[in-house]
């Protein structure tokens, strides 16, 4: 038999797919007060009214579109019961489309048949809107559209055409309900008061999870996830604090949790505390990964010329002490530096990433204000992340070492 033969492995795992992102549980814990006032916005729904409009607001990964999913299983459910009842479900995520547009066709493409799609251009926009408003009213009854990554949409219009569509005289048989999720705090305020007052009718705020929270839904996981005896006593308090650590985030403790078994079904009967720590090394290194690779050359090299200092103490620094260095790494590869202002925008930008931490300083008249600023993330995985920008520019002498491990590391 060869030895890359696959066969079946359940030591660790009765359900791993409980761990993933698209599933949902049969019951949501560790939101109740959310789920609370989320179903109080849906129950008009069930006594056969108009449905409210609602926007869900909060971080990644505080359960927004867990809680949709779970509450509207349930209401699908429970409305199936009635006769005069008809309840539909449309879901879009709008990550990838950033315009009204784009969406509108998106939603016409999702009701029609596959042989009679609309494509992305082409069509005026007030005419994607009549397809829509035609194919809803074929739909007919209580529609709920779910834009999920509401966020992402440039410009208000489908925000507010979908609200006032019936009492605009667009529909007549649909009646129609949105549900906005935004992992972004600041977008309601972005949104024109015209389209405040239709889209948030009704307002649910999902703030991060505590670490006893996520232990609540990391248990819940494990019973249906792994057999039992399969966690250490301490590896479930250990992820959940974790994640709490990490702003909150249910994903990033039930990631956790998934890499940390599947580290310990390759060498192991149980997962531990061991594996819960490689694990979390590993998923940082390729979120920094992930972030570096994104970036521009220029802010990359501006966090080469970070991350040196760091390396040699000299952090926290102030823009004006990372631009030598920065200059430096760009005339060894020839290129023009930015000039200062877009250089500190380039380090806003990398704050906002994670990846380094900028403070603010106030010197009053003497030294006015200022911002210094330092890796986040461990100078290991950052040297890591940067090994083709460091190819490139050069190895700087304070970051040898790190690049040499990194090097062995990659190989």
């Amino acid at each position: 038999m060869s030895s890359f033969s696959f066969d079946r492995d359940n030591s660790l795992y009765k359900n791993r797919d409980a761990l993933l992102e698209e599933y949902t549980p049969n019951n949501l814990v560790g939101r109740d007060d959310e789920l609370e006032e989320y179903h109080a916005a849906l129950q008009p729904i069930i006594n056969g009214e108009a449905p409210s409009n609602i926007f869900l607001y909060g971080k990644s990964g505080v359960g927004k579109t867990a809680a949709t999913r779970f509450l509207l299983n349930q209401l699908q459910e429970d409305a199936a019961k009635y006769d005069d009842i008809s309840l539909s479900v449309i879901e879009i995520n709008c990550d990838g489309l950033n315009s009204s547009y784009q969406v509108a066709v998106r939603l016409v493409n999702t009701l029609r048949d596959p042989a009679d799609q609309i494509s992305n251009t082409g069509y005026p926009q007030a005419q994607v809107y009549s397809f829509l408003w035609d194919e809803l009213d074929k739909v007919g009854g209580t529609i709920i559209v779910v834009l999920d990554e509401v966020d992402h949409i440039n410009d208000n219009s489908i925000l507010y055409q979908i609200p006032r569509a019936r009492s605009n005289g667009y529909l007549e048989d649909a009646k129609i309900g949105l549900i906005g999720i935004s992992n972004d705090l600041s977008f309601r305020d972005s949104l024109s008061a015209k389209v405040r007052s239709s889209l948030c009718e009704k307002e649910v705020s999902f703030p991060p999870y505590d670490a006893n929270e996520l232990q609540k839904v990391l248990s819940q996981r494990e019973q249906v996830a792994f057999h039992d005896g399969a966690l250490a006593d301490d590896v479930i308090p250990l992820c959940a604090a974790y994640g709490a650590q990490d702003a909150g985030d249910a994903r990033q403790a039930l990631d956790l949790l998934l890499e940390a078994g599947d580290l310990a079904r390759k060498d192991a009967k149980q997962v531990t505390e061991k594996q819960v720590q490689e694990a979390r090394r590993k998923l940082e290194r390729d979120r920094i990964m992930e972030g570096v690779a994104d970036l521009t050359q220029h802010a990359r090299l501006i966090l080469y010329a970070l991350t040196s200092l760091e390396a040699e103490g000299a952090t926290p620094a102030r823009s004006r002490d990372i631009r030598p260095r920065y200059e430096q790494l760009c005339n060894h590869i020839g290129t023009e530096a930015l000039t200062s202002r877009r250089m500190r925008d380039h380090l806003a930008d990398l704050a906002m990433l994670g990846v380094i931490s900028s403070t603010e300083k106030n010197e009053g008249m003497s030294g006015g204000k200022y911002r210094e600023h330092s890796l986040k993330q461990d100078l290991q995985l950052v040297v890591s992340a940067l090994e083709e920008t460091i190819e490139l520019a050069g190895v700087h002498e304070s970051i040898r070492p790190y690049y040499q491990t990194a090097a062995e590391e990659n190989a």
